[in-house]
């Protein structure tokens, strides 16, 4: 563990990050038409050797969110229906846009998404998101060959694909050391295809001294309103795969390609600004599940968690 004592808080890094590319960023149009001011390749470290999770403090961030989401994602999930049946909301803005688009229908989205719960056939219909992060982590496109008439060789995509998350389990069990120790979801072939193509995408695993560390890549960084949730879920994941593989949490680092925040952010970034971060909560399991993909909600104890209020501000889409 290391010495602490005389640091900042670490959540200063992330102030002082959000204050930088507010103040410093290059003005940059983006496909919402909100504009941003964004700074390129920014950095985060954070110890997690003493259990604490970098769950921000200066604003209340919905851990449960965060947490359910890293579970749907987990299963290989691509529909937002398990999401809205858990109370999340989340991912609801990209469909309804669609919906919307496509239909004319100008349904409020709280009537959208109570269809999304209520309707499963129009939930498959308007409720997938394509192959976004659950499908690439778990089932990343294999093409395998069979044999066609006339001796000439076809491919057919194979139904399960190849996964990611169980690769990665086994080779940190049984490779420490490989310099391989990752997974991504950014597929170039399936972009196009999918809702959003994945902001956090890449991420990297290394092990020393029987710890496991973790590095996320995120090309695009919403500081204000996407990265507090990032930052959890790369977190979290390291502590479950270190669970699962008899290591214990390093050390995380964060890094970011075009780190931005939107212009109609001001008014959280002063309100932020203005307030003093307090300690960070701790995280324990209740329990070792049989494996990485048998977590439950309630395997997730969040202990001493006190943050100032949440702030509001709109997401662009």
């Amino acid at each position: 563990m290391l010495d602490r004592s005389h640091r900042p808080h670490p959540e200063q890094q992330y102030l002082d990050l959000l204050d930088r590319v507010w103040r410093e960023g290059s003005p940059r149009r983006d496909r919402t038409g909100v504009g941003t001011r964004a700074l390129f390749g920014q950095t985060i470290r954070v110890d997690l050797s003493d259990g604490t999770l970098p769950l921000l403090t200066t604003k209340r961030v919905s851990w449960k969110t965060i947490v359910r989401e890293l579970l749907w994602f987990l299963t290989g999930e691509t529909n937002i229906r398990p999401l809205l049946q858990a109370g999340v909301t989340i991912w609801s803005d990209w469909p309804l846009a669609k919906y919307r688009r496509e239909t004319g229908e100008e349904i409020t989205q709280q009537d959208f998404e109570a269809r999304i719960v209520g309707d499963e056939a129009f939930a498959r219909r308007w409720g997938d998101l394509g192959p976004v992060y659950g499908a690439q982590w778990r089932h990343w496109p294999l093409f395998v060959p069979t044999d066609a008439a006339g001796g000439e060789t076809l491919y057919r995509r194979d139904a399960q694909g190849i996964d990611q998350i169980a690769r990665l389990v086994r080779d940190i069990r049984t490779n420490p050391s490989s310099r391989r120790l990752m997974f991504t979801g950014w597929n170039v072939a399936e972009l196009d295809s999918m809702a959003l193509p994945p902001c956090h995408t890449t991420y990297q695993y290394f092990v020393a001294d029987g710890r496991l560390s973790g590095l996320l890549h995120q090309r695009s960084c919403d500081v204000g309103l996407g990265v507090p949730y990032n930052l959890v879920t790369a977190a979290l994941l390291i502590r479950m795969l270190a669970q699962q593989c008899d290591l214990e949490p390093g050390e995380f680092v964060w890094f970011g390609g075009d780190v931005h925040v939107y212009e109609n952010h001001a008014g959280l970034v002063a309100e932020q600004l203005s307030r003093a971060p307090r300690a960070w909560p701790t995280l324990r399991f209740a329990r070792r599940p049989a494996s990485i993909l048998d977590y439950r909600f309630e395997d997730f104890l969040i202990e001493g968690y006190e943050p100032h209020a949440s702030i509001a501000a709109p997401i662009a889409v």
